[in-house]
């Protein structure tokens, strides 16, 4: 009878890939998917010795059968006896009605998510073929729902769809998402969810984050052109954010040459008749101009204080703030491994991250801050640059790995975190440190 039987592995392992199912796979399985892309199952009784084929089933009988055949399926697949590029498009279709459909069976859904990430996966025909057949729509739905499976797997699907793009495809998918408020979605029923962030999900959150933030790779690798009438406008829109500028039109041209010059010193650029020189270096590119420009936009007080407070200061003592901006920056993108491709096993997210829509400016603008504050613990001068650099860059680096969930909570953190508080943990780290590698006592 129909209780006899359970899909069975295919590479002479006697074990059932689910007994909860009535169907075994013969050793022979060639898998024929028709045109009508229902999968067909030579079945056999389980207790036989595999002589006999007893029929074959057509699997769409009901949402349990179906999601058996369909995990059994996908195990089948895993041995390679049939490439993922053999399926048919019909196939391809239903499968993704399965995905698209708000009324399948939860279960179904799920295994059906896996198996078009692994379409998308194995070839850049089936990536665009799932790419036309899901609709963005449903796989955003998918991460708003309370089961947990289903957001993972659909969070699976999303990553892949992204990294197997071409780079046009991938900015329209992003502009999609951002449209949908996707970070939001993922920020209030992810990452503040009640339950923990299990492992998968925490690996396609830390794709996520590094794929969009690759998109500044781009403008970290290109030096400032001093050609380009946008680039200056930026950096002299810098100077006269800082500084009164309105009666400058009246000074004759080399007077104000001298003016600006003189300016961009204050500003704290070491190539003060030429500041675009200091933009050259890649990295960070033009994202140290882009960093600058947003803090002097976005936060303008802040901005004006920072400058005119060391301005101020005898020369020695004050904080250049175009100089540490460059190399703030360039922290920045190393904490955050702006250019590193994702790896396959990374799991190390930012809750941060999807809080902000623009998180490395935000971060800025908080750490140029911090570097102003740091500075004045240190009673930093000139040639104390570096180490003030080690310092902030430590303030960021441990804030961060206590994983802030909110920007404000990482300002509190960072700021709490003073010159004093990292001289005091690394001293309590070194003596650990020599206590570990002390010789036992005899």
């Amino acid at each position: 009878g129909p209780d006899n039987y359970a899909l069975q592995y295919a590479d002479g392992v006697q074990m059932y890939i689910t007994e909860s199912v009535s169907l075994t796979v013969a050793p022979t399985w060639p898998l024929p998917l028709t045109d009508q892309g229902l999968l067909l199952i030579i079945i056999r009784p389980a207790d036989s010795n595999g002589s006999d084929v007893i029929g074959s089933c057509l699997c769409r009988r009901s949402n349990q059968i179906m999601t058996h055949t369909l995990t059994g399926f996908m195990e089948l697949m895993d041995h390679g006896i049939v490439s993922w590029e053999n399926l048919s498009a019909v196939f391809i279709k239903k499968i993704a009605g399965f995905v698209n459909s708000s009324s399948t069976d939860v279960s179904m859904q799920q295994v059906s998510l896996d198996i078009l990430e692994n379409m998308v996966l194995s070839s850049h025909q089936l990536f665009l073929q799932v790419k036309q057949e899901v609709t963005m729509e449903r796989l955003v739905a998918h991460l708003q729902v309370a089961n947990q499976q289903i957001q993972t797997k659909a969070m699976a699907l999303l990553m892949a769809l992204l990294q197997a793009a071409e780079d046009a495809d991938r900015q329209e998918m992003f502009a999609f998402l951002n449209k949908k408020n996707v970070r939001q979605y993922i920020y209030k029923d992810i990452i503040l969810s009640s339950s923990p962030v299990q492992d998968e999900m925490a690996h396609y959150l830390y794709v996520l984050q590094s794929v969009t933030l690759n998109h500044l790779e781009a403008r970290m690798r290109t030096p400032l052109d001093c050609y380009s009438q946008d680039q200056r406008d930026a950096l002299h829109g810098l100077r006269q954010a800082a500084f009164e500028t309105d009666s400058e039109n009246s000074l004759s041209h080399e007077r104000r040459r001298s003016l600006c010059a003189k300016e961009f010193k204050k500003l704290g650029f070491s190539n003060n008749s030429n500041p675009g020189q200091d933009l050259v270096r890649t990295p960070p590119g033009l994202l140290a101009l882009d960093t600058m420009f947003y803090f002097a936009t976005r936060y303008p007080d802040a901005y004006s204080r920072f400058v005119l407070e060391n301005s101020s200061r005898e020369d020695k003592h004050e904080c250049p703030f175009a100089r540490s901006s460059i190399q703030l920056t360039l922290i920045l993108c190393e904490i955050l491994r702006i250019g590193d491709p994702p790896s396959e096993t990374g799991s190390s997210f930012h809750p941060i991250f999807f809080s902000q829509d623009r998180l490395l400016e935000e971060l800025f603008c908080v750490c140029i801050q911090l570097l102003n504050k740091t500075w004045k613990e240190m009673r930093a001068t000139q040639e104390d640059f570096d180490k003030v650099m080690q310092v902030v860059k430590e303030q960021i680096t441990r804030t961060l790995g206590s994983k802030p969930t909110s920007l404000e909570l990482f300002k509190n953190k960072v700021n709490a975190l003073n010159y004093s508080e990292i001289l005091k943990l690394r001293q309590t780290e070194r003596l650990h440190q020599e206590e570990t590698l002390a010789p036992p006592v005899l």
